[in-house]
């Protein structure tokens, strides 16, 4: 399917720039996908925020990764999507911390929040909290996904049930 040609060639072009160790490259990666059911938009997918280096990932990671983010989040007309985990506490969030330092006022950020199907039963109460918006206030708010399983990506699970499960 389409999805999973687009999955491809962004994997493809990881390996090719990044190698296939965990490293980075901070050269963008660049797809133009034409679709006359979505709007032009330009998305970019920056790493993760990393805080030990693994693979053949470079000693100083975290300052290089922290770098890349800030180099395209510091753009005043950029929508940040920070993306943290719901079965960690939201005031300890890295991406809202790193928000933060471009988007004081939380004008241009949106928080995902991930894994919210493997939150503990008590901390339920939290993420609603969150997702209506009253924990951490963001101005975008905050919007909840349900992400593959590292199984669904070796078993190549389709585009169009995992969208059905989340």
């Amino acid at each position: 399917d389409e999805f999973s040609s687009v999955q491809e060639e962004i994997e493809f072009e990881t390996a090719r720039l990044a190698g296939s160790n965990k490293g980075i490259s901070s050269e963008p990666i660049i797809l133009k996908i034409f679709s006359s059911s979505v709007i032009d938009l330009t998305l970019v997918d920056l790493p993760g925020i990393v805080k030990n280096p693994v693979g053949d990932q470079p000693k100083d990671i975290e300052i290089k990764v922290n770098n890349l983010i800030l180099e395209y989040v510091s753009n005043p007309n950029a929508l940040i999507l920070a993306i943290s985990p719901a079965n960690n506490d939201i005031a300890n969030s890295d991406a809202l911390c790193l928000a933060r330092e471009v988007d004081p006022y939380a004008q241009r950020t949106m928080g995902i929040i991930t894994k919210i199907d493997i939150m503990d039963k008590g901390t339920s109460l939290d993420a609603v909290n969150i997702l209506l918006n009253k924990s951490f206030p963001l101005k975008l708010g905050y919007i909840g996904v349900i992400c593959r399983c590292q199984e669904d990506f070796k078993n190549k699970k389709p585009h169009e049930e995992v969208v059905k499960y989340e």
